[in-house]
């Protein structure tokens, strides 16, 4: 189900709005008040659309789980059981959009409240490549969550070699 399923056009064009402010400046730059004034309305009038910060929040993670599922369901298809292009895609998503990733991953997801089945379609072209391992396979995407988000957060030192510490990393879940 794609958001022009899920949204009417105007929670739509909010949502759009909040993506923008995330991406430019955030998540902690998403408020209500900030969001109605970058689309000149009251923020009022933002609750006839979502009933509250949290379901624009959960709108915006559930684009970010979509992209992620896009970015490595091309990968499975351009490369086919290959941990590394899963790794890639997954970073390069995630970098792509870091604001975005960590408006995802640094909290508590929100499961019940995302769209049915978009979590499993996120990992399912990794378990795929673990073989159906579900163990294996949240160990790979540990590895890989924290890679991006300490390369998103500036954690590693200048100069550090990420592209040989992702291969390094990747190599040593293969079998």
């Amino acid at each position: 189900m794609t958001d022009q399923d899920r949204l009417t056009p105007r929670a739509r064009e909010i949502a759009a709005a909040a993506r923008t402010l995330v991406e430019e400046a955030g998540p902690e730059a998403l408020t209500m008040r900030s969001l109605a004034d970058r689309l000149g309305i009251k923020a009022p009038s933002l609750y006839k659309h979502f009933p509250d910060k949290s379901a624009v929040e959960t709108e915006l993670i559930a684009q970010q789980l979509a992209e992620s599922a896009e970015a490595m369901e091309a990968a499975a298809a351009r490369a086919p059981g290959a941990l590394a292009a899963l790794a890639d895609a997954y970073r390069a998503q995630a970098l792509a959009h870091p604001h975005l990733y960590r408006l995802a991953t640094e909290r508590p997801l929100p499961r019940h409240a995302l769209p049915p089945g978009l979590e499993a379609r996120a990992a399912t072209p990794l378990l795929r490549v673990c073989g159906d391992d579900v163990e294996l396979a949240r160990a790979v995407w540990a590895f890989a969550h924290g890679m991006v988000i300490l390369e998103i957060h500036g954690r590693f030192p200048e100069g550090v070699d990420l592209a040989t510490a992702w291969k390094t990393g990747v190599e040593a879940f293969k079998r």
